[in-house]
């Protein structure tokens, strides 16, 4: 049985290699190897932060299966694997090789190494056939399949559209120039990016009506316009230029039987309130939480009980004077997350005219005793790569704001269905991200610092807090 097979072997290669620093090495190869046999739908959720050493008790079963598969990662764990986990599959013999491929076409190889992008490709053009899904990466899905779904419309897309039509020049035009009033008019938000409203987009939806024979990916764009999409521009100030953007809300519906047709492995570093049903589309027939965290020595706390709300007028002079005592004395490296950028970019100027060169704004290579200020997306993409920090000071929790339009635009479909938009969506998320940034923190011994008051001052602050257990409260400053 796959079963046993994978948990003789695994077990011989970790006895071989003596590493064993991840305690479900067998069981999570025990229930990979069971949904591969049964072709049912399992969801394994990991603690934010595990090591990702786990990534071998995922790989025996696929490389003693005879199942067709089809395994979606992201460009970083492409790269993981391609250099580490499957030589080390390779060296160790015994039958584990794990032979795949790449590409658009997967020919009759079993196991289809593919992208977001080539999973979405794959499905419209129904080449996946009968093989079974294996996402390792389940914490990203959402984001990285709506990403990959995107319809973006630059600037040459019009030149195109108008040499495609060019009866219908004027007219292109006349709209082109109303949505780049509309775009620039608008106020400068964080992220540059311009909400669209249905209303906005009307004319130019009813002219390519009528034009028909549309360039790409113009009929794509026309194709989605129901209220399961929602558009926004980015703008280039430098450039005069900007570009439209369309995505779906939830990416599972735009890329129906996906999930459903097969079955599928699927893994991720999960916070405790994301839902199954929510990620997957429909309840998985195995759903297990495997790297509960050994008993450690609990993360050090700096919250402090009474502080600003993040939009009162004294909460910028607050998060610089906290952030000057807790930089100094520090000899490991901090980092400062805050993903506002007007708010950083003051943070980082301010302590740098006192800490000189120290203070880097967004580097990947920062000194030892470093200053980083950086966004929590920044922080996710590059900390695998940065040294362990000495201490992280959380500016503003990871919350997502509303000023983002897909965010908006998902806090509004869930108010028109009367559903408790914050505790439903952005919290858990917010959870999950600020569980995986404090990984590495845990691993140094560092210490954590919450300068936003919404901790203490919101009743959903001690989510926040049951989130970050186990951990012990430093009621004031003490030397390093």
């Amino acid at each position: 049985m796959l079963e046993a097979r994978a948990h003789d072997q695994l077990k011989a290669l970790l006895r071989h290699e003596g590493s064993d620093r991840w305690p479900h090495h067998l069981s999570l190869s025990r229930l990979v190897a069971r949904s591969l046999r049964r072709g049912d739908h399992t969801l394994v959720r990991l603690v934010p932060g595990s090591d990702p050493s786990w990534l071998i008790g995922l790989l025996v079963p696929l490389a003693l299966s005879d199942a067709p598969l089809a395994v979606v990662v992201s460009e970083p764990l492409r790269q993981r694997l391609l250099q580490v986990e499957l030589p080390r599959l390779l060296a160790a013999g015994q039958g584990l090789a794990l032979p795949c491929i790449e590409g658009d076409d997967p020919g009759t190889a079993r196991v289809w190494l593919l992208s977001h992008q080539q999973l979405v490709r794959a499905w419209q053009q129904q080449r996946l056939g009968e093989r079974r899904l294996v996402i390792p990466e389940a914490e990203q899905l959402d984001t990285l399949l709506r990403q990959a779904l995107e319809i973006q419309l630059a600037p040459q897309h019009w030149d195109q559209l108008r040499r495609a039509h060019p009866q219908a020049e004027a007219s292109l035009m006349e709209l082109h120039g109303r949505l780049s009033r509309r775009v620039f008019s608008h106020p400068r938000t964080p992220y540059g990016l311009v909400p669209l409203a249905a209303d906005d987009e009307a004319p130019l939806r009813q002219l390519l009506a009528l034009l028909g024979n549309l360039p790409a990916p113009w009929g794509r764009w026309l194709q989605h316009g129901d209220a399961g999409w929602t558009s926004w521009a980015r703008r280039d100030p430098q450039m005069l230029q900007w570009s439209l953007l369309r995505q779906p809300l939830d990416p599972l519906t735009a890329v129906p039987g996906l999930l459903l047709q097969r079955g599928a492995v699927v893994l991720g570093q999960l916070g405790t309130g994301c839902r199954p049903s929510a990620l997957l589309g429909r309840d998985p027939d195995v759903c297990v939480d495997l790297g509960d965290p050994p008993l450690a020595d609990p993360l050090p706390l700096y919250a402090p009980l009474r502080q600003p709300l993040p939009n009162s007028p004294c909460y910028g002079e607050h998060l610089l004077e906290q952030s000057r005592r807790l930089v100094l004395g520090q000899a490991g490296l901090s980092v400062v997350l805050v993903d506002d950028e007007g708010l950083r970019l003051g943070l980082a100027s301010a302590l740098a005219a006192e800490f000189g060169r120290r203070v880097m704004e967004e580097s990947t290579a920062p000194e030892s005793n470093g200053v980083l200020c950086c966004r929590w997306d920044w922080w996710l993409a590059h900390q695998g790569r940065l040294p362990l920090p000495a201490q992280m000071i959380v500016a503003l929790l990871p919350i997502a704001s509303l000023e983002d339009p897909l965010t908006a635009a998902q806090v509004q479909q869930l108010r028109l269905q009367g559903r408790d938009w914050f505790r439903e969506r952005l919290l858990p998320d917010g959870l999950t991200r600020l569980q995986l940034a404090v990984a590495g923190l845990r691993r140094s011994g560092g210490r954590l610092a919450i300068l936003d008051g919404r901790l203490r001052g919101r009743s959903w602050g001690r989510q926040v807090l049951g989130a970050l257990e186990p951990w012990l409260n430093l009621s004031r400053l003490l030397p390093h």
